[in-house]
């Protein structure tokens, strides 16, 4: 009897070791950015030239563009949004990375190829679900600083354009000081389009961009987006059909379909999801370029992610558990 149960433990120890050696391995830094680097090279081939970069003038950097965008990806799915920290595990692992630049050099390139990252995130959201007819919409508050220190914050002061300000979020019932996200998903909960805008800017200004990009289809939006007037412009121009639920004291109030309500909850799921794992709503920017920079990469890397687990024929919304 002993000697059964003294087999059986060596099995159960030797199986746990063997998982948890699995699990080091899928979480190991450069597992996952090789991983990412195949994935950027599949959906790049006409953007950059053979060595992986961006044609310009100059000098041909050895670390190519691409491995700056796996790199920036892998950190954000390791849930690490500070350059500081990324570099000092980098430390670890010099041998993987031969041709590893500066800690300044990764800030300036991710910068600069924000839009290439950009448009290899929307070739995997369609290759994901291309075709998509029926999209949800909504808006996340992004703040910069505390709401006492904005007047003083420096963020975006040489260009009003596109510097932070005031607002208020109806949902939380707080001001705040900084931008907000809109993004439009499809019902699996892939982000199809995004913007960054002012806080001060309302959610029905997003929609006159969406029209310019979709049409003959269906978006579910909350209160935020009611109005006679962009509900018949969007369906005249673009044929799109937006559904909202009533307000209470509208004269023709009716009960909201309880498939939409569902639906629409996709995309709160998603925005959950991006402050869970890739900290949306924390930021470390101090310039307005870097902030949409790391915006791009949170949301590259939380499709690529739905990509690997469609790739292996699992659920898609279960990022947390893509690498395992």
């Amino acid at each position: 009897m002993y000697k059964k149960l003294y087999i059986l433990l060596i099995i159960s120890i030797l199986v746990v070791t063997k998982l948890l050696i699995y699990i080091q391995h899928m979480h190991n830094l450069p597992t996952i950015f090789a991983k990412y680097l195949e994935i950027c090279k599949h959906f790049s081939n006409d953007l950059v030239n053979e060595a992986g970069n961006i044609t310009r003038r100059g000098v041909v950097p050895k670390f190519s563009d691409l491995q700056v965008i796996a790199l920036s990806l892998t950190a954000e799915t390791l849930s690490i949004d500070s350059e500081n920290n990324l570099f000092n595990r980098l430390t670890g692992y010099k041998a993987c990375f031969p041709n590893m630049i500066s800690r300044r050099q990764f800030n300036d390139r991710r910068k600069f190829t924000g839009e290439l990252c950009e448009t290899i995130r929307k070739r995997i959201a369609d290759c994901i679900d291309g075709g998509e007819e029926y999209f949800c919409i909504d808006s996340k508050p992004i703040e910069v600083c505390r709401i006492a220190r904005g007047k003083r914050c420096k963020m975006g002061k040489m260009n009003y354009s596109k510097a932070p300000s005031f607002g208020y979020c109806a949902s939380q019932g707080t001001y705040y000081y900084g931008y907000k996200l809109h993004a439009l998903c499809g019902l699996n909960g892939v982000i199809h389009s995004y913007d960054l805008t002012k806080a001060c800017v309302h959610d029905i200004n997003y929609l006159q961009d969406v029209k310019m990009e979709y049409h003959d289809c269906s978006i579910f939006g909350d209160r935020g987006y009611i109005g006679k007037e962009v509900q018949l412009d969007l369906f005249e121009t673009a044929n799109i059909k937006l559904e909202c639920p009533y307000r209470l004291n509208q004269k023709e109030w009716k009960p909201l379909f309880i498939p939409f309500a569902k639906a629409r909850k996709r995309i709160e799921t998603v925005f959950s999801q991006l402050s869970d794992q890739f900290m949306l709503i924390r930021n470390y920017a101090k310039e307005t370029k870097g902030l949409f920079a790391r915006i791009i990469g949170k949301i590259s890397a939380f499709t690529i992610l739905q990509y690997i687990n469609k790739s292996n024929n699992n659920p898609i919304g279960r990022v947390k558990y893509a690498l395992s």
